[in-house]
């Protein structure tokens, strides 16, 4: 029985072609004579009960002048998808969990979801990371600014940062004796109406930000540490960092340990932590990346042990 791949994605024509994680999972399936179906989100809608949607059979190449193809749209029911990869990047706002909602119907009736969907608005990549607080820094999540105020004050050297920004937008360190600090709490937090977080500097983020991608609760061996541009604080590649791929440390496993089951549990089955130094600081599962480059660096197929565990989980189902 051929598998129905479906992904939900920003508009294929605008990825960048050297690093999509996507485009490496789309080539996956394809190696596996898997049918893939591209949908964009305002394709999806529900109808009477029924998750539909306009799709087109895709096909993806391996040539950066042309690495897709696109049939005629189809109006279809997603639940006669076997699987559907949830592939759009942030921001999570309203539109992504009406997204959900529409994926959480063809959910219900059988179609697997990567990640799955109650998981997905439950788990902030901010928030969710302070259910470890074993692995993580001293970090405040709040809206009052004098509470914030007073952690720096305890702290003295403090990043400041969003719950829903992605890229290192919006982030700010504030050192000992910043004159700034007000302005950028009000800034942040909106005068005290908007929640942030508040987390310990790690000193480490000059060695990178250590980019950690799992497998249904299991680590790949190696990660991407995106090193920042000298005189930055945020290593994320889109803020002009630079990747370099490495081997995990112990620690980077004993966090991986303490974090997998979990994982596992919620049914995420492709998570990126993000590590630095010796602290975990984010857990993403909306959208990671970083596969072509930890693939590059050690010769692997992230992407087809993916499809691998999908395949697994389908077989399970009585799907595959």
């Amino acid at each position: 029985m051929t598998i129905k791949l479906g992904v939900v994605m920003d508009p294929i024509a605008a990825i960048n072609y050297k690093k999509d994680t996507t485009l490496a999972m789309l080539w996956a399936a394809q190696a596996r004579d898997w049918q893939l179906y591209y949908m964009e989100q305002k394709d999806l809608y529900l109808e009477q009960g029924v998750a539909r949607a306009r799709m087109n059979h895709l096909t993806v190449f391996h040539d950066p002048e042309s690495w897709f193809n696109l049939d005629p749209a189809q109006d279809r029911d997603l639940a006669e998808l076997d699987v559907i990869l949830m592939r759009k990047d942030p921001p999570f706002d309203n539109e992504y969990i009406y997204t959900t909602y529409i994926l959480e119907e063809a959910e219900r009736k059988g179609t697997l979801i990567v990640n799955r969907c109650q998981s997905l608005r439950d788990c902030n990549e901010k928030v969710f990371a302070t259910q470890f607080p074993q692995c993580c820094p001293p970090v405040l999540v709040s809206a009052d600014m004098p509470r914030l105020k007073e952690f720096y004050q305890q702290h003295e050297d403090v990043i400041y940062k969003p719950l829903d920004g992605m890229g290192g937008d919006a982030i700010f360190r504030v050192k000992p004796g910043d004159q700034n600090l007000s302005v950028i709490l009000e800034m942040l937090t909106n005068h005290g109406e908007q929640t942030i977080m508040a987390q310990r500097f790690i000193p480490e983020i000059v060695a990178g930000d250590k980019r950690i991608l799992a497998i249904n609760g299991e680590v790949v061996p190696y990660c991407l540490a995106r090193v920042p541009l000298v005189g930055e604080t945020r290593g994320n590649l889109a803020a002009g960092g630079t990747g370099v791929a490495q081997p995990l440390t112990d620690r980077d496993r004993w966090i991986a340990e303490q974090v997998g089951p979990h994982l596992k549990e919620k049914g995420l089955l492709f998570v990126g932590l993000d590590v630095i130094g010796d602290y975990l600081t984010e857990i993403n599962v909306t959208s990671p990346t970083c596969i072509r480059e930890i693939d590059a660096g050690y010769d692997l197929d992230i992407g087809g042990a993916l499809m691998d565990c999908i395949n697994a989980e389908l077989k399970s189902r009585g799907r595959a």
